[in-house]
């Protein structure tokens, strides 16, 4: 276990301030009203404080895992972050960065597995900064995507904490690449999608028919379901597939495939995730060079 490592589920029920109470019980109070705009129990709360004794919240990217794909203000706020709270991030690289004085606070999910709610997480990035500590809230690939990006934002508009976006290197971008093939291309690949597929009932199949790429995240555990909903909506049965797990790391995967095949074609493999799904002519492409499909 990491140095400092807990479950924000148990770090969330320490005592806390009374300060910090009052702003967590008004925090509570405006979450259960859907975060509605305007004056707030919370906003008062937290001007009752001294706002100088305020925390701040940076919401990080750490890129795919390994360290030499984080960014330079990524390090820079790992080395003087009071807590980083973190997901699963593939490699622990970038906890390297933090000082030995820093909290560490794992809050991972992984698809499968009993995981700490969103709004705990919430919570106690509201709680650690209005106790006055810098938070780094460390993500996964880039916080602008699949992140719950949004409801952590909205706790701390609520709350009146202050935070700053940081972006990182998604691993939708760089997932091909690792695996040796563009996302584009001038004629097989003009534009490209990007899905979750943690929730495929909840996609329309029908509107990606014409699509010329896809780029399926979370998709290992629902892999069956969605091809054969993309062949149910007209995606030809040869179409190229390459799945990529653990993607840029030292145990990275590449199944290249094809739409009828993919499923079978990782099938003696325990867990696909994390794993990026890409479907589409591009996905032909390895180094450059077009491969020649097993037909």
């Amino acid at each position: 276990m990491l140095r400092g490592q807990m479950l924000a589920q148990q770090s969330c029920g320490q005592c806390f301030g009374t300060s910090t109470r009052t702003v967590l019980a008004a925090f509570r109070s405006a979450r259960s009203r859907g975060f509605r705009a305007g004056p707030s129990n919370t906003s008062a709360s937290v001007a009752a404080l001294d706002p100088a004794k305020l925390g701040k919240c940076w919401l990080v990217g750490a890129g795919p895992g390994p360290a030499d794909y984080l960014t330079m203000k990524a390090v820079r706020l790992l080395q003087t972050a009071d807590v980083v709270v973190y997901d699963d991030l593939g490699s622990q690289d970038a906890l390297g960065f933090v000082s030995p004085a820093t909290e560490l606070v794992y809050v991972g999910k992984r698809g499968g597995r009993e995981s700490i709610k969103q709004p705990q997480i919430d919570e106690l990035l509201v709680a650690r900064c209005a106790e006055g500590r810098n938070v780094v809230r460390l993500k996964g690939g880039c916080p602008s995507v699949f992140s719950r990006l949004a409801s952590e934002v909205a706790a701390l508009r609520a709350a009146d904490i202050p935070y700053e976006l940081v972006p990182g290197v998604s691993s939708a971008l760089a997932a091909p690449l690792f695996a040796g093939f563009p996302l584009t291309h001038v004629t097989l690949s003009p534009s490209f999608t990007v899905l979750s597929g943690h929730d495929p009932d909840s996609i329309d199949w029908g509107a990606l028919a014409r699509l010329p790429t896809l780029v399926l995240l979370m998709g290992g555990r629902r892999l069956g379901d969605i091809v054969a909903r993309l062949q149910d909506t007209g995606w030809p049965t040869d179409t190229p597939v390459v799945v990529i797990r653990a993607a840029g790391l030292s145990q990275q995967q590449v199944w290249h495939s094809r739409l009828d095949r993919v499923e079978t074609d990782t099938a003696n493999v325990e867990s696909l995730s994390p794993c990026v799904v890409v479907i589409g002519r591009v996905a032909e492409f390895t180094d450059g060079l077009r491969m020649l499909s097993a037909k």
